[in-house]
């Protein structure tokens, strides 16, 4: 295994970029953008949007949605490092 894919969703709404909208946040009908990622090589794999954005919009909600995927990938990292380990004691090595 070379990377994890993540993916995360960035909307905005009342001028906000907001990272993992909630109902009430996705329901008010502001645009949202689903990123995925290769966050070791720092790739875009998955840009889906639902409604046009201007550009520098699009660039603000769309690096928080990649740092909301690095921080998951982070995060499933070290569940992988910790249960990894965890494995080596059972077996000895």
């Amino acid at each position: 295994m070379r990377d994890l894919i993540t993916s995360c969703s960035a909307g905005y709404l009342n001028s906000t970029p907001l990272l993992d909208l909630n109902y009430v946040e996705d329901s008010a009908g502001g645009p949202d953008v689903t990123v995925g990622i290769l966050p070791e090589l720092d790739k875009v794999t998955l840009l889906q949007m639902d409604a046009k954005l201007p550009i520098d919009t699009l660039e603000n909600v769309m690096q928080l949605a990649v740092e909301g995927c690095k921080a998951i990938a982070n995060y499933i990292r070290e569940v992988l490092m910790e249960n990894t380990k965890q494995l080596e004691c059972r077996r000895g090595l």
